[in-house]
């Protein structure tokens, strides 16, 4: 058994919520370690996004801790979880979508800033502002499209803009569930790559709710599988994808991966 001697960035503690008399979260521990990419696997109802919502903040744990830094989070509202360097990008996107590309970032560089969103600014602030905006446009690659409003992206460009606004928030931990998801062939590599990009830095601890194992072969430095809301097996890609619990549980009789 493994003795860990860090505090880890991110730790749940016997995390568990029951809706009625179910229990969709039931006790599950995991760390996760600076400069790693975890994969959050799992079939249809094992509970991956419910438990992605008791770590950002989004659901109430019935029972439990969730701990960033040693820091007992309790009961925090997901804005000051996200304050406090829990970045969440969701499986529909989170934008403003009458305003342009450009602004959606620099209203979270603003408020990120301490700037609030007044449009009477002094200049240094303003070129500060401008400046992290323009790195946050080429990082994700859309300073082509700065001034066209959101809405009129394609659904890979929003995603990729709203891991942008993430960025701009500058969390230690990004939880990415789905990344993918309704995304066209040529789409999904972009942000797969961004989301590479990011773990290849080094400075995030990345959390990854996936279906795809292609997707997770690439990326993960580890797997967590998760089955009727308890933590069924956590150790590197190839070792637990070969364990017949988690074969049976994930893949099924047939060995195709489940959606």
């Amino acid at each position: 058994m493994t003795t860990h001697t860090t505090t880890p960035v991110l730790e749940t503690r016997e995390l568990s919520v029951q809706f009625g008399g179910h229990v969709a979260v039931n006790r599950v521990s995991c760390r996760f370690d600076s400069g790693t990419l975890t994969a959050i696997v799992g079939p249809n109802g094992a509970g991956k996004t419910t438990y992605f919502n008791l770590i950002s903040g989004q659901l109430p744990a019935t029972e439990g801790e969730v701990r960033l830094r040693g820091r007992v989070l309790g009961g925090r509202s997901a804005a000051h979880r996200a304050r406090a360097g829990l970045g969440r990008a969701f499986q529909l996107t989170q934008l403003f979508p009458r305003l342009s590309v450009a602004d959606n970032l620099r209203l979270v560089v603003q408020a990120k800033l301490g700037l609030g969103f007044r449009f009477w600014q002094p200049a240094s602030h303003l070129i500060a502002v401008d400046r992290e905006v323009e790195a946050l446009l080429e990082r994700v690659d859309l300073a082509g499209r700065a001034e066209v409003p959101a809405s009129q992206l394609s659904h890979g460009g929003q995603r990729r803009l709203e891991v942008g606004m993430m960025l701009a928030l500058d969390p230690e931990v990004m939880m990415f569930d789905e990344p993918t998801a309704g995304m066209s062939l040529d789409e999904a590599p972009v942000v797969l790559n961004l989301i590479r990009s990011i773990k290849e830095a080094g400075e995030k601890t990345i959390l990854l709710v996936e279906h795809k194992m292609d997707v997770i072969r690439s990326l993960a430095d580890r797997i967590i599988v998760l089955n009727n809301g308890t933590l069924l097996a956590d150790g590197e890609p190839a070792e637990v994808m070969s364990l017949p619990s988690v074969r049976q549980a994930y893949l099924g009789e047939s060995g195709e991966g489940a959606t």
